[in-house]
């Protein structure tokens, strides 16, 4: 029989189970053992799932209570000193949330480490701080007691552990100036591996059938001196007598495949839905005790799979390998929605057409049975539901809109040009009059228990729409005073009708399909209900005009228009698979256009068109760069370069590495960037410094991502530091990022600090 097997499996529970134990431990409601008693629950229904779809093992070490790249940090030692860690002492459980939050129940309050996107997606790694000479030890137990947790409830176990050079290779580190690839940071794998040798021999202990060691980095392109690393680490981890598979996923191997033919590891798993062509390559320098586990299921994606069009690929491979071959989802399901049995109000037809986690596994059994030839009535019946479904799907009348095919058409003679930006800075400044350091937020502020019963109610049909809307311009108001009292200079009317930065206009727009539980993690506790984008994109009517319109009417200070922009609703949202995602990106961009042209005709001279995932989308093989970034920019310049001279674009990027597509950030020609750079130290506007970007910036200087409360005096270093790169009269002063998830008291006394700071630098 064809084994499956999967790389991991969401772990925010399908209710988001772990998100209400977590934040009920951080604020005190709950316990240690009641936070421990649901990770336990949930796993183990996690496990009894993923046996029951048909995988041999389960994924143990998938798991991890904020982040897995900071669970194996805090597992090695490495804890930065600020931490108060003893080095001979277990880290425990608050430790690791005061790493990612900067607090936590028990425990000194502390900077948090760097937060980060994984690979090309939407999800957030804390970034591991190393220095020269840094130590490694087994200093946390919790992967082996979840081994032996499994094995008591009856299952088989593979265990997955971040590979060592990619762990590594997304370190950072004072010392280590030149980036993820910096050479220096190999003189640490003498420390290093001996502790993956030791974990290794204790899971084999434990009773661990496989270990699934991750390196991602095989999907980019590496320097030479990193290839090489490859053989004599898993020389030596091969050592531990334990058989390992090597999981690469994001993208191909290709020119990284020569370092396979040196490894001794006992199987390869591939991304053959990124990239299928790997695979006779890989087959070519496969050695006869290896197996190869093929990611023939999109594990990024939710559309349900073309089993006939898979299962004619792999044939051949099945008859060559026999039980060499397993079948595996891509990557790890972390990345999709747990179960679609619960989306029971999602419109049918497009509701046939999905496939979550749980689904996933079974169209893996499915598969398995067709390449075994193991027919039965129910996977007889399942096949051809299968088989129907995408039919209807590529069949369906509601996928194409003419209108919006005829203006797509059209929109290659549509300028992308704005005036230059040092004239349309002298018309919005005399239309703004705004003063040095001019002070803002990023768009949301507290969404409080009532705003969230509010929305809930109305959408429930509890509360009529006038009550409703009364309700939210109420809250309008109060954000608009408060932040006149505070001293803001450009307003923000506080999105309190907003759900979410991308599903709020996803619901608006054409197109677009919505679960009512299909979470998935983005950081720690933050999950997010991607919107489905399964036809053309339009926009019947504004979506954000009449809220700002009424904000604006509220004061004589600028409130800005708030948009979230084409690249992030595209990269955000589970997107189409039928045609390009650049083409759905400009149906996007010219839906945004409109909605553009209607603010500034409403009276709204400030608009923010935030994209935080321009970076995220980047292609991992920098051979694709330049036509992901052509099209990206451009269709961001399709949605702005409808503005007037006098009306004001800002755009809004986090928690992401610019140095190498500076030039596609200019290239946007945004007036305003608002980016994060308080965990980084200001580290982040070196690209923008050397680069000497040419429009004005505000660079974050409240984390908003931990419950800290800044004091003036560092904010007020980071501003310096800031203006010792920048020209002064080109400085922003700002948060990192929009306030929705903080509370108010702690929103009121950052912010006020950040207004004095500004208005103290004005005058020295």
């Amino acid at each position: 029989m064809t084994i499956i097997h999967n790389l991991g499996f969401p772990r925010i529970g399908s209710q988001r189970e772990l998100k209400a134990a977590l934040e009920g431990y951080w604020d005190g409601r709950h316990g240690m053992d009641h936070l421990l008693a649901v990770g336990k629950a949930l796993r183990r229904h996690h496990w009894d799932l993923q046996r029951k779809a048909g995988s041999t093992w389960v994924p143990v070490g998938d798991f991890a209570w904020y982040d897995h790249i900071l669970e194996w940090s805090a597992l090695l030692g490495v804890v930065p000193e600020r931490f108060g860690q003893h080095p001979a002492e277990p880290v425990s459980l608050d430790t690791v949330f005061r790493m990612a939050r900067g607090r936590a129940p028990s425990g000194v309050p502390a900077a948090a480490c760097e937060m980060t996107k994984w690979f090309d997606t939407n999800y957030h790694y804390i970034v591991p701080e190393i220095a020269p000479g840094q130590s490694f030890r087994v200093a946390r137990t919790e992967l082996f007691e979840h081994v032996a947790d499994a094995r008591e409830a009856g299952h088989r176990v593979k265990a997955v552990i971040p590979g060592p050079l990619t762990w590594l290779w997304l370190a950072k580190g004072a010392e280590f100036t030149d980036g993820p690839a910096d050479p220096r940071k190999l003189e640490l794998l003498a420390a290093l591996v001996p502790v993956y040798v030791e974990v290794l021999k204790r899971l084999k202990d434990e009773g661990a059938e496989w270990v699934q060691v991750d390196e991602p980095i095989l999907a980019l392109d590496l320097p030479s001196v990193w290839k090489r690393a490859f053989a004599p680490v898993y020389r030596a981890l091969d050592a531990a007598g334990v058989p390992t598979l090597l999981a690469t996923y994001f993208e191909g191997l290709n020119d990284n495949i020569d370092v396979l033919a040196d490894l001794p590891v006992h199987g390869v798993h591939l991304d053959l839905v990124r990239a299928p062509e790997q695979l006779d390559a890989v087959l070519d320098c496969l050695r006869p005790d290896q197996v190869v586990s093929a990611g023939v299921i999109d594990g990024r994606n939710i559309w349900r799979t073309d089993l006939d069009a898979v299962a004619k690929y792999l044939r051949p491979v099945a008859t060559a390998l026999g039980d060499r071959l397993w079948l595996a989802p891509s990557c790890s399901l972390l990345h999709v929605p747990v179960d679609l049995r619960h989306e029971t109000a999602l419109d049918d037809d497009v509701r046939s057409w999905l496939a979550f986690a749980v689904q996933k596994l079974e169209e893996l059994a499915l598969l398995a049975a067709e390449l075994d030839g193991r027919h039965t009535a129910d996977s007889t019946r399942a096949w051809r539901h299968q088989q129907k479904v995408v039919a209807s799907r590529r069949q369906s009348p509601r996928i194409h809109h003419a209108r919006v095919q005829e203006r797509l058409r059209n929109a290659d003679t549509v300028s992308l040009v704005r005036t230059p930006f040092a004239q349309r800075k002298k018309r919005q400044q005399q239309s703004l009059g705004l003063p040095l350091f001019p002070t803002t937020t990023i768009g949301s502020f507290p969404q409080t228990a009532d705003i969230r019963r509010t929305r809930r109610d109305w959408r429930r049909g509890a509360i009529s729409d006038a009550a409703y809307e009364t309700a939210m311009r109420e809250e309008i108001g109060k954000v608009i005073h408060f932040q006149e009292e505070v001293g803001l200079d450009v307003l923000v009317h506080g999105e309190a009708e907003r759900n979410d930065m991308v599903e709020y206009f996803g619901e608006l727009l054409g197109g677009f399909a919505f679960t009512n539980n299909g979470w998935v993690q983005s950081y720690g506790s933050r999950c997010v209900k991607p919107p489905i984008i399964y036809g053309d994109v339009v926009r019947p009517a504004p979506m954000t005009v009449g809220w700002t319109a009424y904000a604006q009417s509220l004061t004589d200070k600028p409130v800005k228009g708030m948009l979230t922009g084409p690249v992030t609703l595209l990269q955000w949202s589970f997107v189409r698979d039928d045609q390009p995602r650049e083409v759905t990106c400009r149906q996007l961009a010219l839906a945004l256009r409109d909605e553009v042209n209607d603010l500034q005709s409403a009276g709204i001279s400030v608009i923010q068109i935030d994209e935080p995932a321009l970076r995220e989308g980047l292609p991992l093989r920098r051979k694709h760069w330049s036509v992901y970034l052509r099209w990206a920019v451009d269709s961001f310049r399709l949605a702005t370069s409808v503005a007037q001279d006098c009306t004001q674009i800002h755009t809004h990027m986090c928690y992401s590495e610019f140095n190498d597509i500076i030039e596609s950030i200019a290239e946007m020609d945004a007036d305003v960037i608002t980016i994060e750079t308080s965990r980084s130290n200001m580290q982040l506007l070196e690209a923008f410094e050397s680069f000497e970007y040419p429009n004005d910036i505000g660079p974050g200087v409240y984390d908003i991502h931990s419950p800290n409360i800044p004091d003036a005096q560092w904010m007020m270093s980071l501003v310096r530091k800031a203006a010792r790169r920048l020209p002064a009269e080109r400085i922003w002063v700002n948060p990192d990022c929009g306030l929705k998830t903080r509370g108010w008291k702690e929103t009121g006394e950052a912010l006020k600090s950040m207004v004095s700071v500004a208005r103290a630098l004005r005058y020295t």
